[in-house]
This record gives structure tokens, C-alpha cells and sequence, in this order.
């Protein structure tokens, strides 16, 4: 059996699975020498995001849940290729590493769904929503406070199934990961920005691989789509200055403005929703990490000492 030309790692969720396989197509499409059906083989790495279903990811570990894994295969030379959900990329990689390309990003909103209301304002007081996002969590009670907010995993046919069993009253999921998964005609209400400020690079997917390994920069070089990559370093820039992980609820957002500068939206809250702090830079394309670098600068002298060390309540929906 001959070897395959490229080797992509990935988690081996759906929708792990459908981000690598449409990597592969689009390389693929790039080069006909990765054309052939053995070329690009896809290696499914087991994480420990993926290994512990039981608890919320701030509640396991931080930073690395759903990368680490992979990032050993590469620095080891099983793979040569990792996919990624940009979001949930640490915002330094392991020495030898690097994220340099990313696919063009799909819609980065969440979607709301729900058994008792359209909207997060229309729920009724004490209503159950389920969620493993610390950021949703602490932007649903510094709205709602009312409402009671539970540890909710699982992939999105588990958790559209909980909703329907009466498990919850209403959950979020990412708009581009329905669409993904082809689910679009399954997306409930979409929230705006100011309803739900997105994670920071959600729906974007990031190519790592090792720094020196010139043959698979070449490869994904091709795929890199720049406007995706300029907001998400502006976006992973601001994190970075936040030292940002699971377990501190930050959310960002940077879009093109009309003039062609870059508009960037940010904030950071407690994980109960009792205080939070926003902010907002307009600027150059050029200056887009500047950018993210001045407005977490602001934002972490804004929270004051302590307040990214709250830990997280915990409360399990089953």
C-alpha cells in the first residue's frame, strides 16, 4: 500500500470530521497530486476535551483540551497536518508549531433554541438553559439573571435531543458548526453581537503544522483565505493579553467596517454574569493585532486583580 502524501490529524467528532474532510477536498481541488483517493489521509486522535463528557471544559483543565493531543502527533511525525476550530486553539503553540493558514470563516453567531420562548428575552423567569460555554453562560445571567443556567455537553444531535426531551428549556450551538454539519435548515433564532458576543474565532478553522515542514506550507499556504486571518489574529491577539482560557468567559468579535478598516468588539465577565466589562476599537486593516493587544490591555485593567481567578460554578444537566 503506497503512503499517503499528507497526513491530517483531527479530532474525530462530526464535526471534527467534516472540517477535516473539507480540508482535504479543498486541497484537493488545489492539487492534483492530492487529488488521488489515497493521497490525503485523515488520522482521528482521541483528546482529553473528548475523553471527559461528564463536566464542563472549565471544570477539566483549561487551556490545550482539544489540541494538545494533536499537537503531540505532530511534533512526533504522525501527522503532518492538524484542523483545528480556531477557537478552541491556545494562543501559543509548542515550540516547532504554528498555525499560519485558515479556511474562509463561516457565520461566527450562535443560534438560539428553545421549547419555551424565541429569544433569550422571551424565556420565562427560572427557565433551565443548558450550555457548556462559560462565556454564553455569564452573558445569558448578566442579562437574565433570573434564569437558571446548567452544564449541558454532547455533540449537537445529543444536545437538540435533550432540548426535545425536556431536559432544558433552551440551549445555544454554533451557527457554523450546524452549517457545517449541514443542519442549516435546523438553526433556530440567530442572535445578533449584542444579544451574544461569539468566542473569540469561532467559526473559523486553523491549519497547524510544523514550523520547519516546507513541503505542507506550500500545501496550505493555497487554502489560506486572508480576510479569516486577519480577524481572527486580531481576536486571538486580545486573548492573548488576556491570558485567555475555558475557564475565563471572554468573548470578542472583529468584522470589516464599510470603509475598510476593522471593527473590533470585546468583553470579559465574571462567570455568574454579575459584572462585566466591553470595549471597542475601530482601525486600520493593518493594525488589526495592535488593535486586539490595546483593547485587552484595557479590558484587563478594567476587571482588576482576581478577576480572571473566579472559579466557575458548577451545575450538570443530565
Amino acid at each position: 500500500m503506497t503512503a499517503p502524501l499528507l497526513r491530517i490529524g483531527t479530532r474525530g467528532s462530526p464535526l471534527a470530521l467534516a472540517q477535516a474532510h473539507e480540508v482535504r477536498a479543498r486541497l484537493a481541488a488545489a492539487f492534483p497530486e492530492l487529488a488521488a483517493p489515497d493521497a490525503v489521509a485523515i488520522t482521528v486522535i482521541r483528546t482529553t476535551g473528548d475523553a471527559v463528557t461528564d463536566r464542563t471544559l472549565a471544570a477539566i483543565g483549561g487551556k490545550g483540551l482539544f489540541t494538545k493531543e494533536i499537537e503531540q502527533a505532530l511534533l512526533d511525525d504522525a501527522v503532518d497536518l492538524a484542523v483545528h476550530s480556531m477557537k478552541d486553539v491556545p494562543t501559543f503553540q509548542p515550540e516547532g508549531l504554528i498555525v499560519d493558514s485558515f479556511l474562509p470563516r463561516e457565520d461566527p453567531r450562535d443560534a438560539f433554541f428553545s421549547t419555551a420562548g424565541a429569544t433569550i428575552a422571551t424565556l420565562p423567569p427560572g427557565a433551565v438553559v443548558g450550555t457548556a460555554s462559560l462565556r454564553r453562560q455569564a452573558q445569558i445571567l448578566f442579562d437574565r439573571p433570573d434564569l437558571r443556567v446548567v452544564a449541558f455537553r454532547g455533540n449537537v444531535q445529543t444536545r437538540l435531543q435533550k432540548l426535545a426531551d425536556g431536559v432544558v428549556d433552551a440551549t445555544l450551538l454554533a451557527v457554523a458548526g450546524m452549517k457545517r454539519l449541514g443542519h442549516a435548515d435546523r438553526i433556530g433564532t440567530i442572535l445578533s453581537p449584542e444579544e451574544m458576543l461569539p468566542a473569540v474565532a469561532q467559526g473559523a478553522i486553523g491549519l497547524e503544522r510544523r514550523r520547519a515542514d516546507s513541503r505542507v506550507e506550500r500545501y496550505v499556504a493555497a487554502l489560506d483565505d486572508p480576510p479569516t486571518a486577519i480577524r481572527v489574529r486580531a481576536e486571538r491577539a486580545l486573548l492573548a493579553v488576556l491570558d485567555g482560557s475555558c475557564k475565563t468567559p471572554i468573548a470578542a468579535l472583529a468584522e470589516f467596517a464599510a470603509d475598510g478598516g476593522l471593527r473590533l468588539r470585546a468583553m470579559v465577565l465574571r462567570p455568574d454574569g454579575s459584572e462585566r466589562h466591553a470595549t471597542e476599537r475601530v482601525g486600520a486593516v493593518a493594525d488589526a493585532e495592535r488593535l486586539g493587544r490595546d483593547a485587552g490591555a484595557e479590558l484587563h485593567r478594567c476587571a482588576g486583580p482576581g478577576f480572571f481567578d473566579m472559579p466557575p460554578a458548577e451545575e450538570s444537566a443530565r
